[in-house]
């Protein structure tokens, strides 16, 4: 209000000034709220992402999840490719923008969420679970990065899809396995099939191919290294 007498500025301009700055102040708290409450532990953006490195990435595609229309139809995507191409960071950076947005996003490392939950205490599980499939976007990271999973991961993979296709909420899945293995490593084609069934029925597939960023920074780092020696 001193500032306004001080410049003449119009009480009423003032006010709508302050309420403004309450509002974004309430908006980035907010955002910081479901960031940490989210399971990413990095804040990545398409910004940080080298698409010059692989010429070939389905960079349009990517840039469309990004616009989150897929999510307000409650559709789903699946990046699907060799490891190290960035397929856990074009997913990170959705699910942050997604934050960003005000929604509600879960991500999970899937081979560690698997054996953590079943060393976790029911109520624990029960409360864990509600989370992921309430949330407006889950991202399933690295699904199948190991060849063998528990023996009820199938099961409660299966529930999270099922549940999810019901409530019309969109599901990302990053994997290096392509779907037609998927039985394989479930050790049960007809759940592979009732799994994919519902991912693919509104989806958006996108194949991930080229080098590895990972094997690029690791000699990148050993050229430095080397040269300082």
């Amino acid at each position: 209000m001193l500032q306004a007498q001080g410049t003449n500025q119009p009480f009423l301009e003032t006010l709508s000034l302050i309420l403004q700055d309450e509002l974004d102040r309430r908006q980035s708290r907010l955002i910081e709220r479901r960031y940490q409450q989210s399971g990413l532990e990095e804040k990545l953006t398409f910004a940080e992402f080298d698409w010059s490195f692989n010429p070939k990435l389905p960079r349009q595609a990517c840039f469309q999840l990004q616009t989150l229309a897929f999510i307000a139809a409650g559709e789903n995507a699946l990046l699907i490719g060799k490891p190290g191409t960035g397929k856990s960071h074009i997913a990170k950076a959705i699910a942050y923008q997604a934050i960003r947005q005000s929604h509600k996003v879960q991500y999970i490392e899937t081979d560690d969420f698997f054996q953590r939950h079943a060393l976790s205490p029911a109520a624990q599980r029960e409360v864990r679970l509600r989370n992921i499939i309430d949330c407006d976007l889950l991202v399933l990271d690295d699904l199948f990065l190991s060849r063998t999973i528990p023996d009820d991961a199938g099961a409660l993979l299966q529930a999270l899809i099922h549940q999810r296709y019901k409530l019309h909420r969109s599901v990302i899945v990053t994997s290096n396995r392509v779907v037609q293995d998927w039985g394989a490593y479930l050790n049960d084609n007809t759940m592979s099939t009732t799994i994919l069934d519902r991912l693919m029925h509104h989806c958006h597939l996108l194949e991930f191919d080229g080098r590895s960023y990972r094997l690029k920074h690791a000699a990148e780092t050993l050229a430095r290294e080397t040269k300082s020696n």
